[in-house]
């Protein structure tokens, strides 16, 4: 028997409610049905009838708390209760996406193909069977023609267990990495661990762009900069930074040439003259970070900015909409064009990262 269809996606344990939110805003009425279990890393949903234009407008609908969106069936049982020791996962695997491939808009081929499981301890334990699934699945598919490296979507397995899988496509230009997890390398020199945060705000953010984004000579005021791991990250960047905080950097930051150190405080402070980046992250109230950051673009003070929002303990999905509403509202009303998008990172925790671009 088929599953239905469905829709899935990876998260950060403890943010599945607000992935399954980023779903159904997505989808719209399309979704009947999610199913949300606290802690597991992955939201499931039910999706009875999907449009081609509603199938487009759902790839395209930027995430805020969901990873790794895909359409596609299931869950497939791949290892029965009464054959627990029977282990070959391939053979059912393989049934599931020629069943899937055999229906537009999953028709192959694809880009590649990965198994993927939730990124919990529990889920962290199937890694070494999703190399070994993904593996022989990828080994199979090349060996049917139907890989291609520059094909527009992408296949994925989602083991939400070892004995049951969802099968479905994503749009490949939005799939970049596993599980939706980049690889960000961490410095013995950064100052804290905050720098490889700022490192994946500019590759999500910025993707193909950040080369020309991100040039030595640039100008840079980092509000919240102790004890110094964005101001460090931008200074390796070849930026001369203004780093404001009370209270010390700490490491070869606090010596670089092109680092200033300002105790004053970030929330009040402002530069001489425009800069190129405005980066902050200050542990304040969401909505006043959303109104700081879009008051220096709005003004000019900043051409460019990546902010943190820290969230409360309930209601994260609404203040985040509150934030959003008010950078819309703050550059509306001062006639500023400017795009902004608001992403929870893998190295965020309880927080939201915010990229927002001034447009002249």
């Amino acid at each position: 028997m088929t599953p239905p269809p469905a829709v899935f996606a990876t998260c950060r344990a403890g943010f599945e409610r607000e992935a399954a939110t980023d779903l159904l805003r997505a989808l719209g009425s399309s979704a009947s049905e999610f199913e949300v279990e606290p802690g597991s890393g992955h939201v499931t949903g039910s999706v009875p009838s999907l449009s081609a234009g509603a199938l487009r407008r759902f790839l395209a609908a930027p995430a805020i708390f969901a990873r790794n969106t895909c359409l596609g069936t299931g869950p497939w049982t791949l290892v029965s209760e009464r054959s627990a020791s029977h282990r070959d996962r391939v053979t059912p695997l393989m049934g599931a996406i020629e069943t899937l491939g055999a229906h537009a808009p999953h028709s192959p081929p694809w880009r590649s193909v990965w198994v993927e499981f939730p990124d919990t301890n529990e889920g962290k334990q199937r890694s070494s069977l999703a190399r070994a699934l993904e593996g022989r699945l990828a080994g199979a598919l090349d060996a049917s023609g139907r890989l291609d490296p520059t094909a527009p979507s992408r296949l994925h397995v989602l083991l939400a267990d070892e004995r049951s899988a969802f099968v479905g496509t994503s749009d490949a230009a939005a799939t970049l990495w596993p599980l939706g997890i980049p690889r960000i390398a961490r410095s013995r020199a950064a100052p804290s661990r905050s720098a490889q945060k700022l490192a994946e705000a500019f590759v999500v953010f910025l993707g193909s762009r950040e080369a020309e984004s991100i040039r030595a000579g640039q100008r840079a005021v980092d509000l919240g900069a102790a004890p110094g791991g964005w101001s460090w990250l931008l200074a390796q960047r070849g930026l001369r930074v203004t780093a404001v905080d009370n209270g010390p950097l700490k490491g070869e930051v606090a010596s670089d040439p092109l680092v200033t150190h300002v105790r004053a405080d970030g929330l009040a402070f402002r530069p001489r003259r425009p800069v190129d980046w405005l980066t902050c992250d200050i542990v304040e109230q969401p909505i006043r970070i959303a109104e700081l950051v879009a008051g220096w673009i709005a003004d000019g003070a900043a051409r460019q900015a990546i902010f943190n929002l820290k969230l409360p303990m309930k209601k994260r999905y609404d203040e985040v909409l509150r934030c959003d509403e008010r950078l819309a509202a703050r550059l509306a009303g001062a006639g500023t064009r400017a795009r902004w998008r608001l992403r929870q990172l893998y190295h965020d925790r309880e927080e939201v990262t915010g990229y927002l671009r001034r447009d002249d």
